[in-house]
């Protein structure tokens, strides 16, 4: 497929110039190691097995300071669930490397980029790259480490020099961040590959999504861990898939911020192949979401293909049966 396959279920590539010439270089993807993750985990991680196919070098790095900092845990146990996180990506490809972000952290280097960084943006700059934490602009108010974040997810990428940066849609800012600084530095600037993001199965409130930008919408509202009920597990079991499928925010004729469409588009159809609803066949998210939006496809069948296609996948991942991993 070539830069096809780089490419697909990608809403962004900024510049698709760029990494069509560092094709063959060094990706990476940073995260939070918290266990279990959620089903929009496997989103991104497909995708980086796909960059892997095409060539590159695709490191996974484990923010475990960054993660501390979000307040998801102490050590010991982020440590755990990053080997839990590790095993399940092993089962996608066998081609990752994985970086511990408390190895970064240690070496004086590190911190030298993360003041550099800082150095070269504003406060306001960091303010509005919050969000890529998940967490509003006012909520860093009361603990000054959280400003920290945005320089360090910077840093991270001029530390492992990266040439492309993968990640959901909600990374932009950080990624647009390092483009920023690496010219004022002289360092190289990362190109990106972002990736769809899927809504918390209780929608989005139809205010917020007028009144922030795209962005911010889905990095606040997104499935997530720290938000009960927003998502389903990669171990939960198949009782509790089809439950909460069938109680997610569906609305009939609309698809976005429609958990339940974004799952079926962005995840099943793209690394599970076409969809089977109701005698018809969707080949890509295109063709499901004319059907959808043309009420073709109706919500109570796309819920119990949606159901089915994640409890297969899961089963074939094998996080499924017994709760863990």
């Amino acid at each position: 497929m070539g830069f096809d396959l780089i490419t697909r279920n990608a809403v962004e590539v900024i510049t698709e110039e760029e990494v069509r010439a560092r094709t063959g270089g060094r990706a990476y993807v940073g995260y939070e190691p918290v266990w279990p993750v959620h089903v929009g985990w496997l989103i991104w991680m497909f995708k980086a097995r796909d960059l892997v196919e095409s060539g590159f070098e695709m490191i996974f790095l484990e923010a475990t300071w960054h993660a501390w900092i979000n307040d998801k845990g102490d050590f010991p146990s982020l440590g755990e669930h990053a080997a839990k996180i590790r095993e399940l990506a092993a089962r996608i490809s066998g081609g990752f490397k994985f970086r511990d972000g408390r190895e970064l952290a240690a070496d004086p280097r590190y911190w030298e980029l993360v003041v550099k960084v800082a150095k070269s943006t504003s406060l306001a700059r960091i303010r509005r790259a919050v969000p890529i934490m998940g967490r509003r602009q006012e909520e860093v108010e009361l603990d000054f480490s959280k400003l920290l974040y945005p320089a360090m997810q910077v840093a991270d990428m001029f530390y492992l020099d990266v040439d492309v940066a993968l990640g959901g849609l909600d990374q932009r800012r950080a990624h647009m961040l390092a483009r920023d600084v690496a010219e004022r530095l002289g360092l190289k600037k990362p190109a990106s590959i972002h990736t769809p993001i899927v809504t918390s199965l209780s929608g989005v409130g139809r205010m917020e999504g007028i009144s922030r930008e795209i962005d911010e919408v889905l990095a606040l509202y997104k499935m997530s861990k720290s938000r009960p009920g927003s998502a389903i597990y990669v171990t939960d079991p198949p009782e509790e898939v089809s439950k909460k499928v069938w109680a997610a925010y569906c609305p009939p004729r609309e698809t976005q911020f429609n958990p339940v469409f974004e799952l079926a588009a962005y995840l099943l159809i793209p690394y599970g192949g076409p969809l089977e609803v109701g005698g018809r066949r969707y080949e890509d998210a295109k063709t499901l979401a004319d059907g959808y939006r043309s009420g073709e496809l109706q919500p109570q069948a796309l819920k119990q293909a949606v159901a089915d296609g994640l409890i297969g996948l899961l089963s074939k991942l094998g996080t499924s049966r017994s709760g863990n991993i």
